[in-house]
Formats: C-alpha cells, structure tokens, sequence
C-alpha cells in the first residue's frame, strides 16, 4: 500500500512539546515563535523530517502554521481544515484560529507589548511573508529575530532528510529537452538584463531538468536548489548520491553539485541575480545582500511554462485519465455491489476498506507509480472534513442512507490524475439530492464556459457558487487548483480561486472541484480535471479571443443523487452527453462486470 492508516500524532503531545519550545524561547529572549508548515524548498509538501507544525500541534494538515507565544499559542488553519483543526489539537494548549482572515500581524500585535521579539526560521519563510509581517509590526515596535529553529533543538527523534535517488523523466513524455527549457529561461533572463535565476522549488527543478525523485510522498520530486544562468548552463545541488544515476542525461552544461554547496555559491554569483519572493527563502535574499549581490526580484521562470503543457503532455495526461478512469468505474461498480451488502447486518465495509480497493484497482494498471496524495473516503459526517485522512482510530463503517465522499488520484508515468467521487450508500435523502445537484450545477456551469483571453481563476470561480449561493450555500475552498503531468496534483500559478489573478492560457491543467459540507452530517464534493483550449468558433460570434475548457475526467456522476428537476435543458444535455462519452470511451476498457454497471450508471436522465 502506498498509503498508511496510522495517526502520526496525538493531541495529549502537544502541551509537553509546547513547554519545551518555551523553554528554548526563554533561553533566547524570545517573545513568540513562528512555527510553519514549510521546508526549505518552500513546497506544498514536505517530508516527514520536515513536519514541524504536525510534530508540535498534531495538525496534520497541507497548510497552516502556528505562533507560539510566551502564554498562548495559536494554529492558523483556512476553512478546509476547520474541523480537522478541532480534532487533532489539544484546544486547552491551542487555540484554532480563522486564516486569512485573521492575519498573523494583527493577532500578534494584540497580545504582545512593544520591545517583544518573535523568532523565526530564515530558512522556512519567504521573502515577501517577512517583508509583509515587518511592515506591520515593526511601527507597533515588535521585532522579527532570525534564528535557527527552535522546533529541531526538542525534537529528540526527528527524521532524517530524505535521500532518494534522482530518475530521468523522458523528453518523450515532457515534450521538449531539458537543454530546451534551460534556453528559454535563458531567453527570459537575457530579455530581463538578469544574469542568473535562483530556483528553490522542487517541482521546478524537477520540470527544468526532466527529472523525478522521491523525496516526497506522493509527488515524484527531489529535493534540491538550482542556479539557472543567461548561457543556459546551470549548477544543481543535491545531497552526494542521489543523482549519480542521471549524470549523464543532465550532460556537461548541468554541473552537480553537494547540497551543502549551495549557500556559498549564492555569494559568488553575480549579479542581477533573480529571486522569486513569494518562494525564496528569507536566507537566500540575507546570504546574497551579505555578499552585496545586485538582486532582481521576479518570479520563478519556470512556473508559468511548466504550467503549459506541451502536446506530449497533453496526450500523455489525456491517456493517464483513461486508464485512471477504467479504474475508478471499476471501483465504483465493486462498491455499489458491496453497498448493496450492507442491507444484511452480518456485512460490514470501512473508509479503510474502500482507500484499500480504490488503491488495489489502480494498481491493476500495471502502470501506476503512486497515489497522488492520500486517498480522502470520508462516509456521514467525515465526509464534512474537507481534507480528510482515515485512520485505525477514525476509520468509520459505511451505513445505508449516508453519502460516501472519495477524493483520490494517481501518478502514472504520463499523468497525474485527480478526482472526486460523492456517492450515495442505499437511498439518499431529499436534502442530499437538493445539494448534490447544487453542487453538481456549479461543476457543470465552469464545463460548459466560455471566457476571453486575459481572464483568470478569480473571474470564473462565482460561476461555480451561484446555484448554492442561490440557496444560501457556499464552501471554504477554491473551485479548483494547477495540476501537473507526473509532477505535482496541486501546482501554481493558475488555479480556479477567488484570489487567483493570473491569467488562463491553452495548456494549463486544473480542477474543477465544488462542493458543500454539513459539519456532523455529510460532505459532497465533484471534480473533473480540464484543460484550457481555444474555443470552438462560433457562426456570428464577436471577433474576440475566447478560450474554453476540455475535460480530461471521464468517470459516471452518481444519477441516484441527482434531482433532474432542479437542472435547465442545457445542464440536462451537458451531463447526458458527458456520460454518453464516459462509456463510449471507458466501457471498452471494462471486465464484463464493471461494463454492466457503466451502462446502468450512464443512462440518460
């Protein structure tokens, strides 16, 4: 199994481990501390020698950070984890605190007096986080000390780095060279009078060079840093080791060097060197103003190119998502039939049963490498909590007249696959089928959308929410996020978000991903991953760019949660041609068994 059932912390750790990073804090005149969930690469995930924030509070999860006062501590979470916070913290130790909106400058000015000084590790924030917090706290006469973390010093069995070694992604499967991709930030460097770039996340490093690693669970990265320069050559630094293996794929213009190497060369470059802000560590900027290197900030010039898929991509993804979606009907047929089970008491199926299944189909691929994140199968009430993770403590029978929400995907070699399945479990109740089809409604509205060139995330994403808004409804997440090709499932800069303003562009993957939750009752969520393409022309249309979306997931939409009278003709017709198209592409891929029941669950409503 690629993922786990056990609980890696437990609320009764926190106050123990919190009285010790006091006692450190004490020892370093210190007022606060800032304890992120962040590694030095600043990435989405990080490796368990990484998982501060867990190790302290028992949060586990993928964003969020706590600060550590002298009397009180306070865990940041957004509204995907809310409930989650509430379950895994020591609320007598931590208070769960409301992010964005409260900001982390507000909430430390209120409770700390002028001349306190909150530490912080240099390695773990970027740029512009620091500067932000600078801004506003500094005129309120509160300090922001560097120091080494304090987390590391009374953590007594933290785990060592991870050290997996590096692989070749083909040129095949990328669509383009990685001497290509060097020329081309290059290009961006030269056009900008920059002489190098400064890269730090691993899935830019791993898009750059057409390399994988497995630093971190579910998503095929290394660990490293980068310099990029004008002439296209490049110097990579890893720990010793880890990439003997593509020595010769990076060829003589890539120079490898030890990890430890890296802060060095920072003060021998020269300048202007580029520096993204809202990645780079604060370090990096402190190691290149000591040296008095000229800098130039600017963003990654890798983010935006790896964020438009080449036509290699783009084919290989579209077949990932075959093969994935063969899999996941063959799931969801093996669990209606065992749902209809639970009619007789003597049968009984867990969340851990069905992460299990769900796991063991794909695998059947022959194809898949790993999932792409933890499988989230939350039944009733778990379904509520967004990012859910089923443990041997938490794992929950299924029971007849509950919703079953199944958020899971793949990496395969020419994709990464993700999607969301809520499903009824016996027959569903009036109040699921009415937010189901909200839900459902908002999912088909971005489908079917046309936009002009220049729109982004943030213009698309009411589109989803109107049909819930309508009925006084809403939810705390995006409507969806980048995903990459064998590469990261949640990947920047563009995503479907009230906060996204970067434009969209033919290529560019993303979810699309509504939802509704009842804390205590149910959760439903619907994804489909689709790409950004021109849109077809239309006779008598403006002569204006328009771009369009093609969807990429074909797997049914559960019909027994859907009231057809709450959808126009227009939605009726979208969704009976999309499940006309699952089957006509997914039936031929089916045992006899799993066929029978596509037909069913593809039937015209």
């Amino acid at each position: 199994m690629f993922q786990t059932f056990d609980s890696p912390t437990r609320p009764d750790q926190g106050p123990p481990r919190l009285e010790a990073l006091r006692a450190q804090m004490a020892a370093e005149n210190l007022d606060g501390f800032l304890v992120p969930r962040a590694d030095v690469h600043r990435g989405e995930y990080v490796a368990p020698r990484d998982e501060r924030l867990s190790w302290l509070t028992g949060f586990t999860g993928s964003a969020g950070f706590a600060a550590v006062l002298t009397d009180q501590a306070g865990v940041f979470v957004d509204g995907r984890y809310t409930v989650q916070v509430k379950a895994q913290v020591d609320t007598t130790a931590f208070t769960p605190v409301a992010w964005p909106e409260t900001k982390l400058a507000d909430w430390l000015a209120e409770r700390l007096h002028a001349n306190a000084r909150v530490g912080f590790d240099p390695w773990l924030h970027t740029v512009a986080e620091i500067e932000e917090l600078r801004e506003a706290l500094e005129p309120k006469g509160i300090g922001l000390i560097d120091i080494d973390n304090l987390i590391d010093r009374v953590w007594p069995d933290q785990p060592a780095p991870p050290a997996a070694p590096i692989t070749a992604h083909s040129a095949e499967l990328a669509g383009r060279d990685h001497r290509d991709k060097r020329q081309e930030v290059a290009r961006t460097l030269g056009e900008a009078r920059q002489k190098v770039a400064v890269l730090t996340l691993p899935d830019s490093i791993a898009w750059l060079f057409n390399i994988r690693g497995g630093d971190i669970a579910h998503t095929p990265v290394p660990h490293g840093f980068a310099l990029v320069f004008d002439s296209g050559r490049a110097e990579l630094f890893v720990t010793p080791g880890k990439a003997d293996g593509v020595l010769e794929h990076l060829g003589d213009e890539v120079a490898v060097q030890p990890a430890e190497g890296f802060a060095p060369a920072l003060s021998q470059v020269e300048g202007p060197v580029r520096v993204d802000r809202r990645s780079a560590p604060v370090e990096v900027l402190r190691l290149l103003e000591e040296a008095e290197v000229e800098i130039a900030f600017g963003e990654d010039p890798c983010l935006r190119p790896k964020a438009i898929k080449t036509e290699a991509e783009l084919a290989g993804t579209t077949e990932a998502h075959l093969r994935d979606g063969a899999a996941m009907c063959e799931f969801l047929a093996w669990l209606d039939e065992r749902a209809d089970a639970l009619s007789d008491p003597s049968e009984r199926l867990t969340e851990i049963d069905v992460v299990t299944a769900l796991e063991g189909f794909r695998r059947e691929t022959n194809m898949l490498r790993d999932i792409s994140f933890d499988t989230i199968a939350g039944s009733g009430p778990n379904g509520a909590i967004v990012h859910y993770r089923v443990t041997e403590e938490t794992d929950r029978a299924l029971r007849r007249g509950e919703l079953l929400l199944v958020d899971s995907g793949g990496q395969y070699p020419d994709g990464t696959t993700d999607i969301t399945r809520t499903v009824a479990i016996g027959q569903p109740g009036a109040e699921h089928r009415a937010c189901f089809t909200r839900v459902l409604r908002g999912m088909i509205a971005i489908s079917r959308t046309r936009f002009p060139k220049g729109l982004a995330g943030r213009d698309l994403d009411p589109l989803a929410r109107a049909p819930l808004w309508l009925a006084g409804q809403d939810y705390n997440h995006g409507t969806g996020h980048g995903v990459g090709t064998f590469l990261g499932v949640h990947e920047g800069p563009q995503a479907l978000s009230r906060r996204n303003e970067v434009p969209l562009e033919p290529g560019m993957i993303l979810s699309n991903e509504p939802g509704y939750y009842r804390e205590g009752a149910f959760g439903i969520r619907i994804e489909n991953l689709i790409v950004v393409e021109p849109a077809p022309e239309l006779a008598g249309a403006d002569p204006r760019e328009m771009y369009a979306f093609r969807t990429l997931t074909w797997v049914p939409i559960d019909r027994r949660l859907i009231n057809a009278a709450m959808l126009s003709a227009e939605e009726c017709d979208w969704l009976n041609d999309y499940h006309a198209a699952v089957a006509e592409r997914i039936g031929p891929r089916l045992s006899e068994s799993a066929a029978a029941w596509l037909a069913e669950a593809t039937r015209p409503i």
